[in-house]
């Protein structure tokens, strides 16, 4: 496939020298496994759902095999795209997993939410939704919140199309990213205000009041209703995503804001200008909606963007030593 054009009978073109084994991509997810396996060893009594987290894992095994076994069969660009698609689309498979862990250690939101709190003098998460409460603003933090997974998807595609020699370099930066924030959610169990505030109480959290809740979210996952535009299209796209998967986990540091910001150094990396101009205000509505929807502290946001940038520079270099 050229570098800077598109020719659609290009991505059926056989490859002179097909990859034999496992794709960068693929080996961070089987390493990913291994981990929690480990961990699952050590935890299996005390984890509610082990017998599915383990059948979970198999059906993956299979399907990542079968995938490349239509790889070895039709070894073409197509076929690599549906290995390393896949991958990705598993992600939200593997996201509830982290709370499956955390929730059988302490919960350390009191801890955030008062470094928060010495940090600001409030909770910016608490102000921010007040300060701004109508409808137009309230659905622009929504279209930035619901347009994670759409940039996700673009600029993968985008490296598929047009920058094909960097694509399997960006996917393992991608997923690779999101499997380090994985086990970081599994060992450091903070939900976010969304749920700590629900916990302790909105009275509490306003007067700056932070009750250590112990192991509390190991058996409730109530959160507080998502401020903003209920009527609105994007408000009830995010409520619905809500949820569907959300746990209370994974809130230091914003995976939102820190995958999102890895999204945009890719892009810039690869020299687009044009799409990191198109995807820039769809990034700073992003960062700003995680705090105004109550879904991450401000710290979590601070966080994101320090964690992206070391895990961009990291990540690029480690995968300048893989030959794929």
């Amino acid at each position: 496939m050229n570098y800077k054009t598109f020719d659609f009978l290009s991505i059926f073109k056989l490859e002179k020298k097909p990859k034999k084994g496992l794709l960068a991509a693929e080996w961070v997810m089987v390493g990913y496994m291994a981990f929690t396996l480990l961990l699952m060893l050590f935890t299996y009594t005390k984890l509610e759902n082990p017998e599915s987290m383990l059948w979970g894992r198999l059906r993956i095994a299979v399907m990542t095999a079968a995938l490349w076994a239509v790889y070895r069969m039709l070894p073409c660009p197509l076929t690599r795209f549906a290995r390393v698609a896949a991958q990705m689309a598993l992600l939200s498979w593997w996201y509830p997993d982290t709370y499956e862990f955390n929730r059988m250690f302490p919960n350390l939101d009191h801890h955030f939410a008062t470094w928060e709190q010495q940090l600001f003098g409030c909770q910016p998460a608490l102000l921010f939704c007040r300060a701004l409460p109508g409808p137009v603003f309230s659905e622009l933090m929504d279209l930035g919140y619901a347009s994670y997974f759409p940039m996700i998807l673009v600029v993968t595609l985008f490296f598929f199309v047009w920058r094909y020699k960097d694509f399997h370099r960006a996917a393992f930066v991608i997923l690779a990213s999101f499997f380090i924030y994985y086990v970081i959610y599994i060992i450091l169990p903070v939900a976010g205000p969304q749920y700590y505030y629900k916990a302790i109480g909105m009275d509490a959290a306003t007067q700056g009041h932070f009750a250590d809740v112990g192991n509390y979210f190991a058996t409730h996952r109530e959160a507080l209703t998502s401020p903003g535009y209920r009527d609105g299209v994007f408000y009830k796209m995010v409520a619905d995503a809500h949820e569907a998967g959300e746990r209370p986990t994974a809130a230091f540091p914003s995976s939102h804001v820190g995958i999102s910001t890895i999204l945009l150094l890719l892009v810039w990396r690869a020299r687009s200008r044009r799409l990191l101009l198109a995807l820039l205000p769809l990034y700073v509505l992003l960062c700003l909606s995680t705090v105004y929807i109550y879904a991450h502290y401000a710290i979590d946001v601070f966080a994101g963007w320090a964690s992206a940038v070391v895990l961009f520079v990291a990540l690029n270099a480690a995968y300048s030593h893989i030959r794929e």
